[in-house]
């Protein structure tokens, strides 16, 4: 059975028998775990397994692991530091912030692989102009930090076996509004965007696996939000970037998405048709239901292959991996990192 379009998630800290139901169905691709999945790292091995045990090709586990505020799973996990303080480790020294980037994206990324995880929504590359929710997981305000930054932390969880994914293309970073709630709109033309999209023409350049498209509107460019517009997947993003990896949306079930396009099934075949190759619809079951009940998504063989290629390489054990150098190593630049002084956070929501 070939990976579907969907990404659900799980109710629970184990999937029930109607769950797995679910996730046997054709138009299932993937799983997002979040906070409530999590009760220990034994627990959380077991659940990925059971899910991995459930299709052939096994469905791919995701979840949102950035640090700072954003990261799903704590007690028994490194905790991350947010991407702004990479982003001030990078201003007292570039050299330094490279490699507190890179050691943050390895340090991230094998731990979840230890545990199974195929990919966390990791890094966000949108510009901090100083307004936006994103707020501290912004790497910085300047286009070539945020792109080297970037890099460097992909580069990180490349070494750990996990394919990065870039976000919130084609930027999330000089909009108020939350897209959690409602539709953010963006009125700049798209010259004026070229900052924004400058970390992922350096990303694009270094192989970026994937890439998860906001709920933002941009007028200028399109009557569609992003994640619904095929002028800016079909033709910005693949065509004049040249991107060749997946597109996630951003989660349908968010008012963002709601505010732009009536029911999710219109919404999911708008997405689809626009370019995504995967759709996660979080914390709402009826969607989900009403999804596999009323998609009719006919399988992309290019999507299935580029969906394919996410799957993590093969892990280190959690016992090997804390028994390792590069574990060490990186444990101790975390360390660093969190002595410094205390920042200014921003207390939004996490998206």
């Amino acid at each position: 059975m070939s990976l579907g379009p969907l990404m659900i998630d799980l109710a629970g800290s184990s999937a029930t028998a109607e769950e797995r139901e679910l996730l046997r169905h054709p138009l299932v691709g993937g799983v997002i775990l979040f906070t409530r999945n999590y009760t220990d790292p034994e627990q959380l091995t077991a659940l990925v397994g059971a899910i991995h045990a459930e299709r052939t090709p096994p469905l791919i586990v995701a979840v949102d692991h950035e640090g700072g505020r954003v990261q799903r799973f704590r007690q028994g996990f490194s905790l991350l530091p947010p991407a702004r303080r990479i982003g001030h480790e990078f201003d007292l020294d570039a050299r330094a912030g490279l490699a507190l980037s890179r050691a943050m994206g390895w340090l991230m990324a094998a731990e979840l692989r230890a545990h199974g995880v195929d990919i966390s929504f990791a890094p966000c590359v949108d510009l901090d102009h100083g307004v936006s929710i994103i707020g501290d997981r912004a790497f910085h305000a300047l286009p070539d930090a945020v792109g080297q930054l970037a890099v460097a932390w992909m580069h990180g969880m490349r070494d750990a076996g996990m394919a990065a994914t870039a976000k919130h293309f084609p930027g999330h970073g000089a909009v108020v509004a939350d897209s959690h709630l409602t539709l953010p709109v963006d009125r700049r033309p798209l010259p004026d965007l070229a900052p924004d999209l400058a970390p992922y023409r350096r990303l694009m350049a270094n192989a970026l696996p994937a890439v998860m498209v906001a709920h933002v509107l941009f007028p200028a460019v399109d009557s569609a939000p992003a994640s619904l517009s095929s002028r800016w997947i079909r033709d910005v993003l693949r065509g004049e970037l040249g991107f060749q990896g997946v597109v996630f949306a951003d989660d349908l079930s968010m008012g963002g998405a709601a505010a732009a396009y009536g029911d999710v099934v219109t919404r999911a075949r708008q997405a689809l048709s626009a370019g995504c190759d995967m759709l996660p619809v979080c914390n709402n079951r009826a969607s989900v239901i009403e999804l596999l009940e009323h998609l009719d998504a006919e399988p992309q063989p290019a999507s299935i292959l580029r969906l394919v290629r996410l799957h993590g390489r093969a892990g280190t054990v959690r016992s090997g991996l804390q028994a390792s150098a590069e574990w060490t190593r990186a444990r101790e630049l975390l360390a660093r990192a969190a002595a410094a002084p205390d920042l200014t956070l921003d207390a939004g929501r996490d998206t």
